[in-house]
C-alpha cells in the first residue's frame, strides 16, 4: 500500500517551458563540440561521397525523374548508415583504449545521502515474474546494507481481475516473509489515465517530495544492488545531472529470437552505446526504463501533455522517454548514458510476432514526435535523438521505395528501346547503361559499413578474457557472430516490410492502442505464422520473378528476396524455444550471464518459481480472496470508500455484473456468465466483493457473516 505523501511535486507541461537554471552540466567531457564535429562531419562526408558514387552509377540518360528520386532515397538512407558506422568505429576505439567508463561515482551504501524510490509500473503482466524480480532486488539491497536508502513501489494499471488479485497476493506473500529490506508498497489505479506516463506522474505528484531520485523499471527489469547504489551515489555527487540511463543487457531468452537479441546486445551493445556517449555527452537519451532520474528535475521540467487532435497523431504521447530527456535537457539538467555500468538487465520479446506488436506502439509514438521537433528550447542533439527515433521507422518504407525504384529502373532499361543519339547529330553516342563495376563496389561498400561495426564489436568483446571464456570461447563467439549476421540479414527484409505496413497504417489514421506485452511465448504455430506473414512471402515471390527480367539486379537483391520468401519458416524457427535450447546446448550465442549468472538473476529465478507455485490458476481470484482472510482484508482496504451515488454513476460493466450476480446463486454459474470487464468491475466494488466471497464460501449473499475478513469488509464499506 502507498505511504502518505509528505508533499506534492509540481508537474509542468511541455508548452510551459521553465526558465533556464543556467546550470552547467556536470562531467561534460572536454572538447565535446570537437567530438561532434568529428563524428557528424565524417558521417556527412561519407554520405556525400556515397551519394556522388551512386549518381555516377546512374549517370547518363537514365538520370531521369525516377532515377533522381532513387538517388534522393539513397542519400537519406546512406547518411543513416554512415552515422551508425562512424559512431561504431569511435565506440570501438574508446572501448579498446579506456573501457568507456566515466561519470560514475563508486561508493558503498553507507555513503548514500539521498533516498531513492524504485518504481515498477505494470499493466496486465505475469504477477509471479514481476514480484519475483522485486523480491530478488529487495533481498539484494538488504544484503548490501542499503535498505534504508531505497523504497520499492509497484504501480499497477492492471485491468485483468485475476492478475490484479494475484498481484495483491504476491505483494502480501513478500511482505509476510519478514526478510527485511527496502519497504515495499503497492497500489492499483482504477483509472488508467495517461497509461505509464500518467502512472509515474501521479506517483511524483503524491510521493515524489520524499525522494531525491527515482529509478524507473519495466515489468521485466532486474538491477543489482551494486548498480543501484552506484547510480544513487553518482546523483549525490553530480547535482547538475537530471537523468542517468544504463545499458540494459537482455537475459533469460529461450527462443532463437530472444537468444539472438540478447547475444547481439551483449556483444554489440556496449560498442554502439559507448560511441554514442562519446559524442553526445550531457545531451544523452532516455530509454524509458533502467534509468535513475532526479525527482526535482522531472517534476520541474518533464510533465507531458496530451497532444491535440485525434489518435494516432494526437492523444497520449506513447514514446515518452525521448521527449522527457529533451525536456530535462531544455531545463539545463544533464542527461547521461553510462554503458560501462554492469548489473542492469531486461528481457526481450520471444517471437517476431511479439516484437512486431511492441514495435507497432513504438512506431506510432515515434511518428508522434514529428509534431514536437520544433518545440522551443530543445537542444540540437535532442532534436537529433527525435529524428533518429522517427527515422528508425520511416527508413523501412524508404528502403522499400528504394528497392521498388531500382526494380522500375531495371525494367525500364530492359524494355525500352535505347536512343543513342537523343540530341540529333552528335559525334559520340550516349550509352544508357548503369555502370556495373561501380554498382558492385557501392554494394560491397554499403555491406561493409553495415558489417564492420559488428566485427569490431566482436573483437572488443573477445579482448575481455572473462567474457570470452564464459561465452563458450573465441571460436564459438565468432561463429555466433556469423550466425547472428546471417539470421539478422534474413529477418531484416521481413521486419522492413512489417514496419513499412505499420507506418502506412498510422498515416491512414489507425491507432495501435496499448496492449500488454507477451514475454513468455515458447513457440509460434505454422498457422499463426502463415496468417500473419503470407503477404511477405507473396511479395518475395514477385520480386524473385525479377530474375526473368533483370537477372543481375535480382542477384544483388537475393538476400532481400530470400528473407521474404522464407518469412513463414523464419518466424516459426526463431520463435522456437526448442531450437533455442539446441543452440544453448551447442554453446552457441552464449552470454556470460548464462554460464555465470549474477546473484540477483539466480535469486529472481528462485523467487519466480516459488511465487508461481503459490499462485492459483486463472479464473480463481474470488476463490483466492475467499480462502485468505488477510488477502481479503488487504483487497477491501485498498478499494475506494463507497459513497452515496445515483444509479447513473454506476458504470456499465458493474451494472451488468450486478444484474448477473442477482440472477444466480452459484459461483461457477456466475463466473461462466461474467466477462473480464464485468468481473473486474465487481472486484472493484466493495459490496459486490462481499457478496462474491459469501458465494465462494457457499453462503447466501444476504446472509450475515462473522468471519474476520467479512466483518472488516462490512466496516470498510460503510458510506463515507
Amino acid at each position: 500500500m502507498p505511504p502518505p505523501s509528505p508533499m506534492p511535486m509540481p508537474i509542468q507541461l511541455l508548452d510551459a517551458a521553465p526558465e533556464p537554471l543556467c546550470r552547467k552540466p556536470d562531467s561534460a567531457p572536454p572538447g565535446l563540440m570537437l567530438r561532434r564535429v568529428l563524428v557528424l562531419g565524417t558521417a556527412a562526408c561519407l554520405a556525400l561521397f556515397g551519394t556522388h558514387e551512386m549518381a555516377e552509377v546512374l549517370d547518363g540518360p537514365l538520370l531521369n525523374v525516377p532515377a533522381i528520386a532513387l538517388l534522393v532515397l539513397f542519400a537519406l538512407l546512406f547518411a543513416w548508415i554512415a552515422l551508425a558506422f562512424v559512431s561504431g568505429v569511435v565506440g570501438f576505439i574508446v572501448l579498446v583504449r579506456s573501457g568507456g567508463e566515466r561519470l560514475l561515482a563508486r561508493g558503498s551504501a553507507e555513503d548514500l545521502k539521498s533516498r531513492t524510490a524504485l518504481l515498477m509500473p505494470i499493466h496486465n503482466e505475469q504477477p509471479a515474474a514481476v514480484f519475483g524480480a522485486i523480491s530478488a532486488m529487495r533481498e539484494s539491497l538488504r544484503k548490501a546494507g542499503a535498505a534504508a536508502s531505497f523504497d520499492i513501489f509497484v504501480l499497477s494499471d492492471t485491468t485483468d481481475p485475476d492478475a490484479w488479485v494475484a498481484e495483491e497476493a504476491h505483494y502480501l506473500a513478500i511482505s509476510r516473509t519478514g526478510q527485511g529490506g527496502p519497504d515495499l508498497f503497492y497500489r492499483r489505479r482504477r483509472d488508467n489515465a495517461g497509461r505509464k506516463v500518467g502512472n509515474i506522474a501521479e506517483w511524483v505528484t503524491r510521493h515524489g517530495g520524499a525522494y531525491e531520485n527515482f529509478v524507473v523499471l519495466d515489468a521485466d527489469s532486474i538491477m543489482t544492488a551494486e548498480a543501484l547504489i552506484t547510480l544513487a551515489a553518482t546523483m549525490d555527487r553530480q547535482p547538475g545531472v537530471g537523468l542517468i540511463q544504463t545499458l540494459p543487457v537482455s537475459v533469460g531468452g529461450r527462443t532463437v529470437l530472444a537468444r539472438l537479441q540478447q547475444f547481439a546486445g551483449r556483444v554489440h551493445g556496449a560498442l554502439v552505446a559507448t560511441g554514442a556517449d562519446w559524442w553526445q555527452g550531457s545531451e544523452g537519451n532516455y530509454y524509458g526504463h533502467n534509468a535513475i532520474i532526479r525527482t526535482r528535475a522531472f517534476a520541474e521540467a518533464a510533465g507531458l501533455p496530451r497532444l491535440p487532435g485525434r489518435k494516432p497523431f494526437g492523444g497520449d504521447i506513447l514514446s515518452h522517454d525521448f521527449i522527457e530527456a529533451a525536456m530535462l535537457r531544455r531545463a539545463d539538467w544533464a542527461v547521461h548514458m553510462v554503458p560501462g555500468l554492469a548489473g542492469s538487465y531486461e528481457e526481450g520479446p520471444p517471437t517476431l510476432i511479439d516484437s512486431a506488436i511492441r514495435d507497432r506502439r513504438w512506431c506510432q509514438g515515434n511518428i508522434q514526435h514529428t509534431a514536437l521537433l520544433t518545440t522551443a528550447g530543445f537542444h540540437p542533439i535532442s532534436r537529433l535523438h527525435l529524428l533518429t527515433g522517427i527515422g528508425a521507422y520511416l527508413t523501412a518504407p524508404l528502403w522499400l521505395a528504394f528497392l521498388v525504384g531500382g526494380i522500375i529502373l531495371a525494367v525500364q532499361a530492359h524494355l525500352s528501346t535505347p536512343s543513342y543519339f537523343p540530341s540529333g547529330h552528335v559525334l559520340f553516342p550516349e550509352w544508357p547503361v548503369v555502370d556495373p563495376v561501380r554498382a558492385k563496389w557501392m554494394f560491397l561498400g554499403t555491406m561493409l559499413m553495415l558489417i564492420v561495426p559488428k566485427l569490431l564489436a566482436a573483437i572488443a568483446f573477445l579482448v575481455n578474457a572473462h567474457d570470452r571464456q564464459r561465452s563458450g570461447g573465441g571460436a564459438r563467439v565468432l561463429l555466433g557472430v556469423m550466425l547472428e549476421i546471417v539470421i539478422t540479414g534474413l529477418l531484416a527484409p521481413v521486419t522492413m516490410l512489417t514496419q513499412a505496413r505499420q507506418v502506412v497504417s498510422i498515416l491512414l489514421g489507425r491507432d495501435a492502442g496499448w496492449s500488454a506485452q507477451s514475454r513468455s511465448s515458447d513457440r509460434v504455430s505454422w498457422r499463426e505464422a502463415a496468417s500473419r506473414y503470407w503477404g511477405h512471402t507473396v511479395i518475395g515471390v514477385v520480386l524473385a520473378s525479377g530474375f526473368l527480367v533483370a537477372p543481375a539486379l535480382a542477384l544483388w537483391m537475393s538476400p532481400v528476396i530470400l528473407g521474404l520468401v522464407l518469412a513463414i519458416p523464419l518466424v516459426v524457427l526463431t520463435g522456437s524455444a526448442a531450437a533455442g535450447y539446441a543452440l544453448r546446448n551447442a554453446r552457441l550465442m552464449l552470454i556470460p550471464e548464462e554460464t555465470a549468472p549474477p546473484h540477483e538473476l539466480s535469486l529472481t529465478d528462485a523467487a519466480r518459481a516459488r511465487l508461481a507455485a503459490e499462485q492459483l490458476g486463472p479464473g480463481e481470484a474470488i476463490a483466492q480472496l475467499a480462502a485468505d482472510e488477510v488477502l481479503l482484508e488487504l483487497h477491501c482496504h485498498m478499494l475506494p470508500k463507497r459513497r452515496a451515488r445515483g444509479i447513473q454513476a454506476i458504470d456499465l460493466p458493474l451494472a451488468t455484473g450486478l444484474a448477473k450476480l442477482d440472477a444466480v446463486d452459484e459461483l461457477p454459474t456466475l463466473l461462466a456468465l461474467l466477462d473480464r470487464r464485468e468481473k473486474a468491475a465487481l472486484l472493484a466494488d466493495g459490496r459486490s466483493v462481499l457478496r462474491l466471497v459469501r458465494l465462494a464460501r457457499g453462503r447466501r449473499p444476504e446472509a450475515a457473516d462473522a468471519d474476520a475478513g467479512l466483518a472488516c469488509l462490512v466496516k470498510e464499506l460503510q458510506p463515507a
